[in-house]
């Protein structure tokens, strides 16, 4: 298989395994490219890519900037809060205003859930989902499986936990698809709260116990607590979340075995991990933010090989 079997990166439950392959193995000869002392290929030197951003990102946003700009891309930043859209302007006159000005691929970040397939159905350019409302945000879960696959070889058969607020995230729901669509084995960790009532039907277990979780765990993908998304108080304190559910050193070197740990940032340190779980040796935060540029070139660039 040497092309995508789809148009546009709306998420990872329109993919199949074949195409996180070849995401995987693209995303391998970038990283080589950006390891070299000339860091940049002309790849994409005729492809203009506008970042569309309704939502606030540090880390996503320069993410997809660098990438496009190691693949020589042409770039266009495009920010909610100082645009039309605040004078009433629609999402598709947005973008078709954008595309006009002839932008071949789009990448956005909306709060709303599905923004990106409704945007992909109205407009000719391909789209890149960087994040919808609580839905999904499959370049975060292809580079958190491909720093699984670097650090122990293959996700098929491992078994991650992912603990937090599964409810209000996006990176969750995400992960779970691209995980079980890899052969990995999967249970999600919180307060009963923040679990979505049918989690069960995508094939993950629920534990509430955080030790047994990191028992029974190879790799563990801690959350923050997403409280801009939150009308109401789901647990009684921070104080309370991070004792029943908050990493510390002194947890993990209670297990009997080494675990990998793993965040999507930001990260609220003394909440849902320590920093001396952080920075410790067991951490591979930092990886999954160099294997965040990669991936995205190897996305950009599969999807724009498509491109008429």
């Amino acid at each position: 298989m040497s092309e995508l079997s789809v148009d546009h990166l709306l998420g990872i439950k329109y993919l199949n395994k074949k195409d996180i392959e070849l995401i995987f193995e693209t995303a391998d000869h970038f990283k080589e490219v950006i390891n070299r002392s000339i860091k940049k290929v002309p790849t994409l030197r005729d492809i203009t890519i506008a970042n569309i951003f309704f939502e606030n990102s540090t880390r996503t946003r320069l993410s997809f900037e660098l990438a496009e700009k190691r693949l020589s891309a042409d770039v266009v930043n495009f920010s909610a809060g100082q645009s039309s859209v605040k004078k009433g302007e629609t999402l598709i006159d947005t973008v078709n205003n954008i595309l006009s000005m002839k932008v071949d691929m789009v990448v956005m970040r909306h709060p709303n859930p599905g923004a990106g397939i409704f945007l992909s159905k109205h407009v000719k350019a391909a789209i890149v989902n960087a994040g919808d409302g609580a839905h999904e945000h499959p370049t975060q879960a292809l580079l958190d499986s491909f720093s699984i696959r670097e650090k122990l070889g293959d996700v098929g058969g491992k078994n991650v936990v992912i603990v937090g607020d599964i409810l209000h995230s996006r990176v969750a729901l995400s992960n779970i698809f691209a995980l079980k669509l890899q052969g990995a084995n999967v249970k999600v960790c919180g307060p009963k709260t923040l679990i979505p009532k049918h989690i069960g039907s995508l094939g993950v277990t629920v534990e509430t116990d955080l030790k047994k979780a990191l028992q029974w765990c190879d790799v563990a993908n801690m959350l923050r607590v997403q409280n801009e998304r939150m009308d109401i108080s789901y647990f009684p304190s921070t104080r309370e979340y991070t004792q029943q559910f908050g990493v510390n050193k002194e947890l993990l070197d209670s297990l009997d075995k080494q675990i990998v740990i793993m965040h999507p940032g930001p990260i609220n340190r003394g909440v849902e991990i320590t920093s001396d779980v952080a920075d410790s040796d067991q951490s591979i935060i930092l990886h999954q933010v160099e294997n965040g540029v990669a991936i995205r070139m190897a996305v950009l660039y599969l999807l724009a090989s498509k491109i008429k």
